[in-house]
């Protein structure tokens, strides 16, 4: 995928996350939670709290939300039981999606996943068809104006990250999901605050969409999708041009 078409992206669920940030921060408390119901309240020895916790601080959630998913997991507050799911389908024009989901009724959440899709001109595939084309790994965003090019790319690449992507405004970091903690240690051993970090589904083959009236069409099954408060992440291999990306945007605005 181009830079400028990811950087496209980005700025786009950038905009997303700001605007929902409360239902954000009740997505990620219900992920902390059933992290820690399976692997226990101190992040210490558990990875899947780890990188939760690092995803959370980057978008400022606060303490005390935290600290009350950690003790619903824990059982020392009481909490509802969650079930982890991956649906799979695609959107107008091919464009694959994987969504995953925590929810206390699959058949209820599988319905309502299934009629977003319909409703949207997309539409449900079975499991690991469109698994295969996305691969796992760790992602950080950081700002240019937080450190030079070169002393940054030294840095990530001695703690062991994979790629780095320059972008109009910020750069892109990519690791293996193993080395994803490393790589975010050393940069908060800088003082370099990312914009985000994640362990995150990446696209292996992106797939164009041209025009305006597709482009809406396959943010507006990806948006639907996330206002459903079962739905964790929604991940895509959509390819907008950065010039589609900012018409679709502003008229959305």
């Amino acid at each position: 995928m181009s830079g400028h078409s990811k950087w496209s992206k980005i700025k786009h669920t950038k905009g997303v996350v700001d605007s929902k940030r409360g239902q954000l921060f009740s997505k990620l408390a219900k992920e902390i939670t059933v992290a820690c119901k399976h692997g226990g309240g101190d992040p210490g020895f558990n990875p899947r709290l780890r990188t939760i916790l690092m995803k959370a601080r980057a978008v400022n959630m606060p303490a005390d939300n935290i600290d009350r998913a950690i003790k619903k997991g824990t059982g020392e507050l009481p909490g509802i039981t969650y079930e982890e799911a991956t649906y799979e389908g695609y959107a107008h024009g091919g464009v694959a999606l994987l969504v995953e989901v925590l929810t206390d009724s699959k058949n209820r959440t599988a319905a309502e996943i299934r009629a977003i899709f319909t409703k949207h001109g997309g539409h449900m595939a079975g499991a690991n068809a469109v698994q295969h084309l996305f691969h796992r790994k760790g992602q950080i965003l950081v700002a240019k104006e937080q450190i030079l090019e070169d002393d940054l790319m030294a840095l990530v690449l001695d703690a062991g990250a994979e790629d780095m992507i320059v972008h109009p405004d910020a750069y892109e970091i990519t690791t293996e999901p193993h080395q994803f903690e490393e790589v975010h240690k050393a940069l908060e051993g800088k003082g370099i605050k990312p914009q985000s970090a994640e362990v995150t589904q990446l696209p292996i083959t992106p797939v164009p969409v041209p025009d305006e009236k597709s482009a809406r069409a396959v943010l507006a099954l990806i948006e639907a999708l996330e206002e459903n408060d079962d739905v964790q992440n929604v991940y895509s291999n959509y390819d907008i041009p950065d010039d589609v990306m900012e018409r679709v945007t502003a008229a959305a605005a």
